[in-house]
């Protein structure tokens, strides 16, 4: 009975069969993880005094955290809409793989990603490196080494730190007058940019509520040219932002599913956020991305040669697999740190000092799983909108996913 919990389910006051009650103890339940690992409520945007209340509560015990995720598991009441008792099932599974992980379970690192994200992973194909590394080589031109060539390529793509915060803007402004025509917004939504150092991602959405953001771009990692339309798309517009924006005005404000007040770190709720960001650009642009992206540049004075960008992106493309594939190495197969930054160096084909970057990612305890919901994410959410009938525009399938509370076995349903 920690924290009262128990105490609050089987009072007078109400029962577990209460839909209100029952996502109330959710909350509280999802609230107290920050409490064990600060970072892991990403947002919340709920009531108050809830917080507050969890707050003021005695630090509370990893493995009591599990027996609540479990107990709560099983009391999901019969009231709940098919949709949000799956979508609190998901995640209610996620906290309890957490909290057992957090209690000192040795827990296997593909069951984690599948406790977290809902979905089971593998290693990927090297043969698809090396054909990813034949269309790259084609796409850049010239001769001598492929390593070489992408980071030369990528050093003359850097945006001259003095103009990234300008760039930011204007992608912003131009991304948010597609998005307001495909995507209505609150008048009221505004977002906040700052430029930050020494984070171990590019760009990171902090929601704050009633449709504000802050979006932090990491100037540490020389943003480039041909990745801050994507960064400011997957952050902003259609991305991150908009999605919040929209199920606070839909899901919580009109339908007031209370669940969708906090947004929990390694749940499926990121999987599904993050695959959709990943797809913001091409949901609201297409692949014709390069050449409107080169239209902004010369707006504020910098060349882009947007055609071959889109290009050497599609190569790129088929690297995805290899940062899930290192974190595989290093947490499932334990291999030595040295040798999972060469295999990054070898088929990302970055230098050290990138690689020892993205493997600080991978190796953070709050993070270490999280690169999955970029691969699977993307893989997942791509693959339904591709698959969508023939009556339905992308404009509206990738609506739903803005809207609607689907999680990863949803959509492969």
């Amino acid at each position: 009975m920690a924290n009262g919990m128990d105490l609050r389910l089987d009072s007078g006051t109400g029962s577990a069969a209460d839909p209100e009650m029952f996502v109330g103890e959710y909350l509280r339940l999802g609230l107290r993880f920050n409490r064990i690992e600060d970072g892991y409520v990403d947002s919340f945007t709920g009531d108050p005094q809830l917080r507050r209340e969890v707050e003021n509560e005695p630090t509370p015990d990893p493995a009591d955290l599990a027996r609540q995720a479990d107990q709560l598991l099983g009391q999901i009441p019969d009231s709940l809409p098919r949709d949000r008792a799956a979508y609190i099932a998901a995640h209610l599974r996620a906290l309890n793989c957490a909290a057992r992980k957090f209690a000192g379970e040795d827990v296997g690192f593909v069951d984690e990603v599948q406790a977290y994200f809902d979905v089971r992973i593998a290693k990927g194909d090297p043969e698809r490196y090396r054909q990813a590394h034949a269309k790259l080589d084609e796409a850049l031109g010239g001769t001598g080494p492929l390593a070489k060539r992408i980071q030369g390529h990528r050093r003359a793509d850097e945006i001259p730190p003095a103009r990234l915060e300008e760039c930011i803007h204007a992608f912003s402004s131009a991304l948010r007058d597609k998005v307001r025509a495909a995507y209505p917004l609150p008048e009221t939504e505004t977002i906040t940019y700052e430029v930050v150092t020494d984070k171990p991602w590019s760009g990171f959405n902090y929601y704050l509520g009633d449709y504000r953001s802050t979006v932090a771009v990491n100037a540490d990692l020389k943003q480039q040219m041909a990745n801050l339309p994507r960064l400011v798309a997957h952050e902003s517009y259609p991305g991150h932002h908009t999605e919040h924006c929209r199920k606070e005005a839909g899901l919580v404000a009109r339908d007031h599913q209370l669940e969708q007040t906090i947004f929990l770190v390694n749940t499926p709720q990121c999987l599904m956020a993050e695959g959709l960001a990943d797809l913001a650009l091409y949901a609201i642009v297409g692949d014709g991305w390069g050449s409107w992206a080169a239209d902004i540049y010369a707006d504020v004075g910098l060349r882009f040669d947007g055609e071959r960008a889109a290009a050497i992106s599609e190569a790129t493309a088929g690297l995805a697999d290899v940062r899930q594939d290192a974190a595989l190495m290093l947490h499932d197969e334990h291999r030595d740190v040295d040798d999972v930054v060469a295999f990054l160096k070898q088929w990302l084909l970055i230098d050290d000092t990138r690689a020892r970057q993205t493997l600080r990612f991978l190796s953070s305890p709050l993070w270490r799983a999280y690169t999955s919901t970029y691969v699977e994410g993307y893989r997942l959410l791509r693959g339904w909108l591709d698959a969508r009938p023939a009556d339905v525009s992308l404009t509206e399938r990738f609506g739903r996913l803005l809207d609607e509370p689907l999680i990863p076995s949803t959509l492969r349903g």
